[in-house]
């Protein structure tokens, strides 16, 4: 049986801002996991809060986005 992960309001916001900003910036998922070294799927997990960018990640997703890593937490 598989465990239901629990979303976090954090999560969820970290994934929504990050959405955000990947779409002002006229970037598919396809080619912001591409810019990050990701697979598009994990950057969708990422964006609707199923799981959690590390550190490493964040900063690799803030310089494909051309953003401050500050920029992308919303908190």
């Amino acid at each position: 049986m598989t465990a239901i992960k629990k979303i976090t309001k954090q999560d969820y916001r970290l994934g929504r801002k990050i959405q955000r900003i990947r779409k002002e910036k006229d970037l598919t998922q396809e080619k912001l996991a591409e810019k990050v070294g990701v697979s598009t799927t994990w950057i969708g997990y990422i964006e609707t809060g199923y799981r959690k960018p590390n550190l490493k990640l964040v900063y690799k997703i803030a310089r494909a986005l051309d953003v401050k890593v500050k920029d992308i937490f919303p908190f």
